[in-house]
């Protein structure tokens, strides 16, 4: 009883999924119909071959009649037929393709929209393997499998009913006996599917997991050569390789014996056919040239269903992948704009933390009750023990994370009712380590602002001291930089990041360790970069160097997700058991 549930439910989210690619398939419907409609000969012309086969044999071959038209045009109509059938069958694919990878990359750029609305706790528990596997390699599956699947579908089903046609017009005795053996053999699939289903699951994650090898160890390549961790390396893929291996011989086990069943099955049907084909030959009821057709068709009819179970793996991959699209598609992310958001204009006061708390691990709190008040042009930063909340103070407020209750105000407006692009447009981010894009200088400055004029370009280069470096390159600020900056020095990287935040000219501007990961002397002109930055904003530094935030008007000292000290550099130096105090004078020695 449940077993029959679960396919009816299968089979109606199979509909379901069918009908929802329907909307990608609608600008493309003239090319998708022609596709399918070609199948309808391609299909039928089998039935014509193993149709022709019995005035053919009986003329020629039992009345020994060669002056027969029949003696010549048949086997010259066989010949023209296979062309014009192979030449369908190429345009067929070929229709079915450009389709395919049309729907392809139209599926790819709204999954690719969707990807980059995700907020970033989903990132956090993702690798870039996942991330590759469900929003590229999903979709090549269910794109290129569904008119794949529908090509081959629409033509095996046009071929047997023409075949099955042939066969009850050459002997009904026949034909009944092999549509009973076709049957039987068709039965086992019923059977197979929910077997596969999990072991097809672990299989999409297990080839995830590859691609994650392949990429950490392209991103790692320098840790893994300074630290020798070539045999962990090894070790780590062989035995990722193991497990997809393993994966594969239970997929066998589970279905291997399909295609040697059908094979069985279908042999006894053969069998029976020419056992009882015999007998009704010598009692003259059907002829020579009958029998010989029959077999034809059913031939024709029987060796798909052979090899069938060799594709059904292949069906049922591409009709999972294609759920996991949609439940991609149609998930909404976790951050995004109320639908009556309010659109964020000048920042008149400031900003107010109102009983904020905030766990990234649900019965794990990160914030407790945090309460704090920004005017609009103070510079205030975060310090404390590490994994305090620093960060985290700071990531709410462009909304990568939503804060569990409380407020979070700007201007007396909850961050959560405001519009998110609005809000995302008043901020500015300069990381501890900086995303850079492959391409130029130029692109990645731009960035901040994309129709900024050459002189607000020219204005955050010399405010974010690049001046001096991009004079040293032949090509200037259109030197192309390597994936991820990878031809630049970490300093190099903080300033074009800082000239990138400067001409988006945000008046909210976040500063995440921007300094922690140089030495002294790119410190020093980061450092001059940074207070050019600053000037007339709202800034929110974080910092481990104490040296770097002794100009701030306050000083927030954050503790196991409290603030548990505040004040000017001035004013925590001379409170009593002050942990700023201890901190700074620790940080001196």
């Amino acid at each position: 009883m449940f077993t029959k549930l679960r396919n009816k439910i299968n089979s109606m989210y199979l509909v379901q999924n069918y009908r929802k690619i329907l909307v990608y398939v609608r600008p493309y419907w003239f090319r998708a119909l022609v596709a399918v409609l070609i199948t309808i000969p391609i299909g039928s012309m089998d039935a014509v071959i193993a149709w022709s086969l019995r005035p053919y044999m009986d003329v020629v071959m039992v009345e020994k009649n060669t002056g027969s038209s029949s003696t010549y045009l048949i086997p010259v109509l066989i010949v023209v037929f296979s062309c014009v059938q192979s030449l369908l069958n190429y345009t067929a694919t070929y229709l079915n393709t450009w389709v395919g990878q049309r729907i392809s990359m139209d599926v790819k750029m709204k999954l690719f929209g969707k990807l980059m609305t995700y907020n970033a706790a989903f990132f956090d528990k993702q690798n870039s393997g996942d991330i590759l596997f469900r929003f590229n390699a999903d979709v090549d599956l269910a794109c290129g499998g569904l008119l794949s699947n529908l090509k081959l579908f629409t033509t095996r089903v046009f071929s047997s009913l023409s075949l099955i046609g042939v066969l009850f017009y050459n002997s009904w005795q026949l034909a009944i006996v092999a549509v009973v053996v076709l049957l039987g053999a068709l039965f086992p699939l019923t059977r197979v599917r929910r077997k596969i289903l999990s072991i097809m699951d672990k299989t999409i994650f297990s080839g995830a997991a590859v691609m994650t090898h392949y990429n950490e160890t392209y991103s790692g390549n320098r840790i893994i050569t300074s630290y020798n961790l070539y045999d962990y390396q090894q070790k780590r893929f062989q035995d990722t390789l193991r497990s997809v291996f393993k994966l594969g011989m239970k997929m066998v086990q589970r279905t291997g014996m399909l295609s040697p069943l059908m094979h069985f099955i279908v042999s006894l049907g053969t069998a029976s056919v020419i056992w009882l084909g015999s007998y009704l030959i010598v009692t003259h009821q059907i002829t020579a040239g009958s029998f010989v057709s029959f077999i034809a068709a059913l031939i024709m009819l029987y060796n798909p269903i052979k090899s069938i179970g060799n594709n059904f793996n292949s069906v049922q991959m591409s009709l999972m992948a294609m759920e996991r699209v949609f439940g991609l598609l149609e998930a909404n992310p976790a951050i995004m704009s109320k639908e009556n958001a309010k659109k964020l204009g000048d920042i008149k006061k400031g900003i107010e933390y109102k009983d904020v708390c905030f766990e990234y691990v649900p019965g794990k709190p990160v914030l407790k009750n945090v309460n704090l008040k920004i005017n609009v042009g103070e510079t205030v930063a975060f310090v404390g023990n590490s994994g305090g909340g620093k960060t985290t103070m700071v990531n709410i407020l462009p909304r990568f994370y939503d804060i569990k209750s409380g407020s979070l105000m700007i201007d007396g407006i909850d961050v959560r009712d405001i519009e998110l692009a609005s809000l995302r447009d008043k901020i500015a981010i300069v990381f501890q380590d900086n995303f850079l894009f492959s391409g130029t200088i130029r692109e990645n400055i731009l960035l901040g602002r994309e129709d900024a004029t050459q002189e607000q370009l020219d204005n955050a280069i010399k405010a974010a001291c690049l001046e001096e470096f991009i004079g040293t390159l032949e090509k200037g600020v259109d030197t192309q930089i390597g994936e991820r900056g990878v031809l630049l020095s970490g300093g190099q990287k903080q300033r074009i990041a800082i000239a990138r935040a400067f001409i988006k000219d945000a008046p909210i501007v976040i500063l995440d360790e921007a300094t922690s990961a140089l030495d002294n002397k790119s410190e020093a002109v980061v450092q001059q970069a940074i207070e050019n930055l600053m000037k007339d904003r709202t800034v929110f530094i974080i910092a481990h160097r104490l040296s770097t935030v002794r100009n701030a008007d306050k000083i927030i000292v954050v503790n196991y997700g409290e603030i548990v000290e505040s004040g000017t550099h001035e004013e925590l130096l001379k409170q009593e058991n002050s942990i700023y105090g201890s901190l700074y004078r620790t940080q001196l020695k």
